[in-house]
């Protein structure tokens, strides 16, 4: 099974994955690894440069350090000026990956540009009723902490529908990624508020408990 160039990974690993750590749980260490460990499968799926799709996926939202609305575009920014991806990639791999990292946005209308903005659009999914659940209830709670329970839990909800639902903005790129049976999945909960409410309590439950224990 191939995998990434050792260097890059060593830099990867000791200059950008860190900047992870400054984020919300949501969007911290363990989902830049999973968006890459998936990147990386589909790349090997689809015979994709395994570099371009390694980088692509770490740097996807390192645009965060300057807020979430243009995230995206400052991810491709900092992935373009960085000198060290010089030594690595070709200029118009450059523009490919940059490319890439802008289209991941869930939000955007149009269809990512290249195979590798729908590879990382894709594994930036990670369509888990119960990862997404908690992520919603801990971006909640990080940028909304003047909401009590009842305020996050209809934050909570109108977030899946808003993006989640049959008639929400998030799109699969990929038409046979396993993304397709987690979607409906996830829609099923959606529906089912008596579930998803149980869900939210839940996990509302273990994350100010866990909030309260790291003070």
């Amino acid at each position: 099974m191939k995998q990434p160039n050792d260097a890059l990974v060593a830099y990867v690993e000791e200059r950008i994955i860190p900047r992870y750590e400054t984020f919300d749980r949501a969007h911290g260490t363990d989902h830049v690894r999973t968006v890459i460990a998936r990147s990386l499968d589909l790349a090997r799926r689809y015979g994709a440069d395994i570099d371009m799709a390694y980088a692509i996926a770490a740097y996807h939202d390192t645009g965060l350090c300057e807020g979430r609305e243009r995230h995206h575009i400052v991810s491709g920014e900092l992935l373009a000026a960085d000198p060290v991806l010089a030594r690595y990639f070709l200029p118009e791999q450059l523009r490919i990956m940059r490319e890439a990292v802008e289209d991941h946005r869930a939000s955007n209308e149009h269809a990512p540009r290249s195979l590798y903005g729908r590879i990382v659009a894709e594994a930036d999914r990670c369509i888990d009723a119960q990862v997404i659940l908690r992520r919603t209830v801990q971006y909640g709670l990080a940028h909304n902490p003047e909401l009590d329970r009842e305020g996050q839990y209809a934050r909570c909800v109108e977030h899946l529908e808003r993006k989640y639902a049959e008639d929400g903005y998030l799109r699969l790129w990929l038409e046979d990624s396993d993304n397709a049976v987690r979607l409906a999945e996830l829609r099923r909960v959606i529906r089912d508020r008596e579930r998803l409410r149980g869900e939210f309590d839940r996990i509302y439950d273990e994350e100010t408990a866990r909030s309260d224990s790291d003070r």
